[in-house]
């Protein structure tokens, strides 16, 4: 059995998820501890639960240890099973972290598979909606399965209630992903959406990106969504390259003023696009695990995070997959899976 210290690295949940994830495709047991002891609240949180609950369910996985605030976890996998599934997190918990604890095991699956997943989907800290479908899964799709996600509705952080449905027909093996160069800029667009707030909010947030950005006005929208659906508000910043698609997220939270948000965006996806790097911060984690599941690969990102680096520790543990990050002379950081 592998023994896991949750509170080595950056402590958080991606350890657990990862976990998950390589337990139930390489069918070896793991017992975590300390489980996120980096956080605020240390423990089992609603969506971390429902990560293990469900992993459980597509697997007839063994679990002792799954209770809100847990600290502790033994998983004993069993066979993954391909078929419909509805996991409902209950909150505002993120269900794109949901969907990445049981898309490696099933797209490597003995057949096609369906979720139904509801919770949040516009999280802070979280990869909202759109990145999955916008820049992750196409991805994963040039490796071999083919992924397609819908947005029934949105989910704004603090109400949740979100809805999303992903389609997986799973491949027998996945290929190496080669992303070092992103390719020539295709285009740029900014989206601004509101959901029960005054689109005074949007119009701010476009407004101070585009003069940041720089972009041509017909490169900027607004959204005004049923406000049923909120509150809630986000803005996303994107640049579709040849290989490779960019976005950076701005979410509204109570107190962070609607021309902060656009400012700060703005700033993170010119350094993202000014880098020349493939992969961004979450992109880079995102990509490590399929990488290391098809046993090559290669990317370039930016200065890796802490975060990066525990999820490649973890990869570690279940997987004879070497992973390696070398500094390039243009800064850029090149991350090599495999041996080459």
């Amino acid at each position: 059995m592998i023994i896991i210290d949750g509170a080595a690295g950056e402590g958080g949940g991606q350890v657990l998820r990862t976990a998950l994830s390589l337990a139930m495709v390489t069918g070896q047991a793991f017992r975590i501890d300390n489980i996120r002891a980096g956080r605020e609240k240390p423990g089992l949180m609603r969506q971390h639960l429902t990560a293990v609950q469900s992993a459980a369910a597509i697997s007839g996985s063994t679990v002792d240890g799954a209770a809100l605030g847990s600290s502790s976890l033994t998983f004993t996998p069993g066979r993954v099973r391909a078929g419909d599934y509805h996991f409902a997190i209950g909150t505002a918990g993120s269900t794109g972290l949901v969907l990445q604890t049981l898309l490696p095991a099933l797209m490597l699956a003995d057949g096609p598979s369906s979720l139904l997943l509801e919770g949040g989907t516009h999280n802070p800290h979280t990869p909202c909606f759109d990145f999955l479908a916008e820049v992750f899964l196409p991805l994963v799709n040039r490796m071999g399965p083919a992924v397609t996600a819908a947005l029934d509705r949105p989910g704004f952080y603090p109400a949740g209630g979100g809805r999303i449905r992903v389609e997986i027909a799973p491949a027998a093996a996945l290929r190496p992903l080669d992303l070092v160069e992103r390719g020539t800029l295709l285009a740029t667009d900014a989206v601004a959406r509101v959901a029960g707030l005054d689109p005074v909010i949007a119009r701010t947030e476009l407004q101070v990106a585009r003069d940041n950005l720089g972009w041509a006005e017909e490169h900027f929208r607004m959204e005004v969504l049923d406000p049923a659906w909120g509150p809630g508000n986000i803005l996303l910043l994107t640049a579709r390259y040849e290989g490779v698609t960019e976005m950076v997220a701005g979410f509204g939270e109570r107190q962070v003023p609607a021309a902060s948000l656009a400012l700060n965006a703005a700033r993170r996806l010119h350094g993202l696009m000014e880098s020349g790097a493939a992969a961004g911060p979450y992109l880079a984690d995102q990509l490590l695990l399929p990488l290391a599941l098809a046993g090559g690969g290669r990317f370039t990102t930016v200065r890796p995070s802490r975060h990066t680096l525990t999820n490649i520790d973890t990869i570690g543990r279940f997987l004879d997959v070497p992973i390696g990050i070398e500094q390039q002379a243009d800064g850029r950081h090149l991350v090599s899976v495999g041996r080459g």
